[in-house]
């Protein structure tokens, strides 16, 4: 039984859940679960979690919260998310601790990647 208080589960918007699959599978190697045509969860992510279908779009512009992912090979992400078919919305920058990039999923959803400062 999970602890009262932690995030135990994260749901985001998605116009094609085939589309969500393809992309998220090729670029991270994300399982899915389907639960009817409007559902799927996600597996192998570090989180559980789904997407459902909705003509919605998650982005930080829209006041969205900001789902990151880690990686120990930014450069490496970048390219396998570029050839996923994933948009670069900011190319590599350097913050305090680390280094990312964001970019959008098939559907628009904006998603960032961190690593540690080289």
């Amino acid at each position: 039984m999970p602890e009262t208080g932690i995030i135990n589960y994260v749901e985001m918007p998605a116009k094609d859940i085939a589309a969500t699959k393809q992309f998220f599978g090729d670029a991270f190697g994300w399982e899915f679960i389907d639960y009817g045509s409007d559902y799927v969860a996600i597996q192998k992510a570090g989180l559980d979690g789904g997407f459902f279908k909705s003509d919605k779009v998650a982005t930080t512009g829209s006041g969205s919260v900001l789902v990151v992912l880690y990686s120990s090979e930014l450069e490496t992400t970048l390219e396998r998310v570029k050839s996923a078919g994933g948009a670069i919305v900011q190319e590599i920058f350097s913050f305090p601790g680390g280094r990312r990039f964001h970019f959008s999923d098939p559907n628009g959803n904006e998603f960032a990647v961190w690593s540690e400062s080289e």
